[in-house]
């Protein structure tokens, strides 16, 4: 096995070498989204692009991040640990993304270091379908003018957030150094199909509901995973040269689960360590997963506007679902708004304030309330590195005695170190 990932680890040295000893011009992909500053507020892959096809070509990416931590943290039932400031563990993506034909192009992401697993694993991975000239030139090309396929084991696209999300390395395109607390990220097997036009979107898309695949039946009388759905519709308009506005609204829904997987499918944890816990394996937390684990929908609905160098990114999400012992359905809701003032000819530095709350009832009846404040700023030292400092305060209420979040509260400093290429 050592021997296997040494030789592995060489040949993707190897490439990246010659990758790198080719013109930046030949690192540009159709129909593609970068993972740089060029890449911020870019949703969905565009539908336009300006590189035409001239063979297969080999993209190789990846990205670092680092934090040093400040945060002090407090609550009734003891249990946690004592914080002082130092260094997190970095963690680092390899992204391999590969143009195979005109309108055809395959993603893949391996996370190199994660606080789930310390060895490499791949995240996921799809092939994106935008022109049909691999079966025969120029095929439907009116319409895939306007329709992209997607098929794979994936992030799923529900919501806008996850597009301002820190994926494990990759946080180049999250203002701040946390996700949101209801954090919405699986990855499943399934596909999505687009259509855009004139700032029009809309995507349905199938998956199998798992997050870990497998073709083992349940036991009898063991609960089934069903299919889910997914799917988005919104509109998004650069109004004029100043103003941009995008309105977007996504469901997900799981009829029938073993176990839902939207609210706990991150393996590569928070950007905030060793929160409001004694376990060194807890990497999850201040995130908050609302425990629907058998049936479940979600709504996410998300406003952006941006206005010169003003930005405003919100959510409005709504869940509700149960777990196979409870008799009642019950609900969640989720509030963000984020507000960036982006300064500099290339908006190279910007500054801002995100204010998070999650509200619901918890499978032990308890009427709880998580709310976060983030307030800092972040300065593009280039297009492919990007530092970030932020004060973090967060707060929970309603929790029951005895539980480890019961008066329990953190804040503190943060400064983040990103790098992507």
């Amino acid at each position: 096995m050592k021997t296997t990932m040494m030789t592995m680890v060489v040949l993707i040295a190897s490439l990246l070498m010659a990758d790198f000893a080719n013109a930046q011009s030949s690192r540009d992909l159709q129909y593609f989204r970068a993972p740089d500053q060029t890449g911020l507020n870019v949703f969905e892959s565009p539908k336009t692009t300006d590189v035409e096809f001239d063979g297969v070509k080999v993209r190789i990416g990846g990205a670092n991040t680092l934090q040093f931590q400040a945060i002090e943290q407090d609550n009734a039932a003891g249990g946690i640990f004592e914080l002082g400031p130092n260094f997190n563990l970095a963690t680092s993506n390899l992204d391999l993304d590969v143009q195979l034909e005109r309108g055809l192009r395959m993603h893949l992401r391996t996370y190199l270091s994660s606080r789930h697993h310390r060895q490499p694993y791949v995240k996921g991975g799809y092939m994106q379908v935008d022109r049909l000239d691999f079966i025969q030139d120029g095929l439907l090309d009116e319409l895939m003018d306007k329709v992209t396929i997607k098929v794979g084991h994936m992030e799923i696209n529900y919501g806008d957030a996850h597009f301002r999300r820190t994926d494990n390395g990759q946080a180049i395109h999250n203002p701040f150094v946390g996700n949101y607390i209801m954090d919405a990220f699986t990855t499943e097997v399934g596909g999505e199909i687009y259509y855009q036009s004139n700032g029009l979107l809309a995507m349905i898309g199938l998956t199998n509901g798992k997050l870990n695949q497998s073709t083992v039946e349940p036991a009898p009388g063991a609960i089934a995973t069903r299919v889910s759905l997914v799917g988005k519709l919104g509109y998004d308009s650069q109004v004029n040269e100043d103003l941009r506005v995008r309105l977007t609204g996504s469901v997900y829904h799981a009829g029938q689960s073993a176990r839902t997987y939207l609210y706990a499918g991150d393996r590569a944890g928070s950007r905030y360590y060793n929160i409001l816990t004694e376990s060194s394996s807890e990497f999850r937390i201040p995130r908050f997963d609302p425990g629907f684990s058998n049936e479940m929908t979600a709504i996410m609905i998300n406003p952006f506007v941006k206005f010169q160098g003003l930005e405003f990114f919100g959510v409005l999400e709504f869940a509700s679902g149960k777990a196979a012992a409870e008799p009642d359905t019950r609900n969640f809701t989720q509030y963000g708004a984020e507000l960036l003032y982006r300064l500099g000819e290339k908006e190279n530095f910007y500054l801002g304030g995100r204010y998070n709350l999650v509200t619901g009832d918890t499978s032990a009846g308890e009427d709880v309330d998580i709310s976060r404040i983030n307030v800092g700023g972040g300065w593009f030292l280039t297009k492919n590195v990007l530092a970030k400092v932020e004060y973090v305060s967060q707060k929970y209420d309603g929790f029951a005695t005895g539980s480890v979040f019961n008066d329990a509260e953190f804040n503190g400093l943060m400064l983040e170190a990103v790098i992507s290429f």
